[in-house]
């Protein structure tokens, strides 16, 4: 069931922090509507990878779980739709670029009064106010201002990027928690409210304590690899089998088993890494020694003996490791779901974080353009057969 079971929401907008956000609704219970430009449908129906037959993978995992309903939006009798749509809705989600559903007559001070309990989720780059509210936003430019880009990479290199689009997803989760204490305040006043989300401030919310450091010390952090600067050991380290693990044995305990493990416990009394500011001072001379001893041996044996003596470490895994690791496999970390459109299961991640009692499913993958425009017309609306084909005839769904 879920435990956002008959909670209703429409997502509105396009790519990834918005329609993330909705994701994580309908993963766990809600009845997502997605609203989609007719003929074209979301840009996601075309973005990433494809199988052998051109079908991508990405909107198979980012619709999952939702309905879709097409209108066109910039037709009036479409915005008189969502109107009507929106006074049977708990959470409206969009990410379009400030003001433009102002611009559509559907701003929230509209929307409020058709339902005074309406949830309005807005996620922009740059949030609904101030000087740049009215830019548009993409992740990239966000992770950069917000802190993310300037702290990644090797310090004698350009920034660098993470491979996913790391800030649209917090902004995405951002959104999603504001629903839900958004639901919890509804709950006990009744009211609704808006929830505004921007991915520059996604990004600097995770950015630990960067700011206040500068602030009240002067500190600047730099780009620094693979390491924190300070931190040590851990790092990523070279195997045998030309592998990499990940290491982490950076308190002192940690520490100690490493050292016997690797058949030099003197290193944990060596006043170079006897305590933690220590082997912060002397971190590279550290890395090193354990290097040369990852090297001798292949990831999978050295990542069960660290295992034994309980000094955290893990391989770096590529998406074929995740589908043959046991552990994954027993708690379904990644799961198969059948998708009509490709004919076949697909593999994708399951839902997170888990529920004891009312856990969210993946109930069925992304769904072809416009496959439950008639349905939501109707169940939600009453919309007879002949309304339905004289609004399509119209370009209006």
């Amino acid at each position: 069931m879920g435990p956002l079971e008959g909670i209703r929401v429409l997502e509105m907008g396009q790519l990834i922090a918005g329609p993330f956000c909705g994701q994580l609704l309908a993963d766990f219970g809600a009845e997502v509507v997605k609203i989609e430009p007719p003929k074209t449908g979301d840009a996601m129906r075309q973005w990433g990878r494809t199988d052998a037959d051109g079908h991508t993978l990405w909107w198979p995992v980012i619709a999952r779980n939702k309905k879709s309903l097409t209108l066109n939006l910039r037709d009036s009798r479409a915005q008189d739709i969502v109107k009507a749509l929106v006074a049977k809705t708990d959470i409206l989600v969009e990410n379009f670029r400030a003001g433009r559903m102002e611009e559509w007559g559907l701003g929230y001070d509209v929307l409020s009064k058709i339902n005074p309990g309406l949830i309005m989720v807005r996620i922009t780059g740059f949030g609904q106010t101030g000087p740049y509210s009215d830019r548009a936003g993409f992740a990239s430019v966000c992770e950069a201002m917000g802190g993310l880009r300037e702290i990644s990479g090797h310090p004698d290199r350009p920034p660098v990027r993470m491979g996913i689009s790391l800030g649209d997803t917090l902004a995405g989760q951002n959104g999603f928690q504001g629903a839900l204490l958004a639901l919890q305040h509804r709950n006990s006043t009744g009211d609704g409210q808006m929830v505004d989300a921007s991915i520059y401030e996604s990004v600097l919310s995770v950015m630990e304590s960067l700011v206040s450091e500068y602030d009240g010390g002067g500190h600047v952090r730099q780009r620094s690899g693979s390491i924190l600067p300070g931190i040590a050991p851990s790092n990523a380290y070279p195997t045998k089998d030309g592998g990499t693990i990940i290491i982490g044995a950076n308190q002192d305990s940690l520490f100690r088993r490493l050292t016997a493990l690797m058949g030099q416990p003197e290193l944990a009394d060596d006043e170079r890494f006897c305590d933690h500011q220590a082997r912060g001072r002397n971190q590279a001379e550290i890395d090193a020694i354990i290097g040369e001893w990852t090297q001798t041996k292949p990831a999978k044996e050295l990542v069960d003996a660290l295992a034994e003596v309980a000094v955290p470490a893990g391989p770096t895994y590529r998406a074929k490791d995740m589908l043959e690791d046991p552990h994954f496999q027993a708690r379904e970390s990644v799961t198969r779901v059948d998708d009509p459109t490709l004919g076949r299961s697909i593999a994708m991640q399951n839902v997170s974080p888990r529920l004891s009692a009312s856990p969210g499913t993946i109930r069925h993958t992304g769904p072809s353009l416009g496959q439950h425009t008639t349905q939501v017309l109707a169940e939600w609306l009453g919309y007879s057969d002949n309304e339905i084909a004289r609004l399509d005839a119209d370009g209006v769904i």
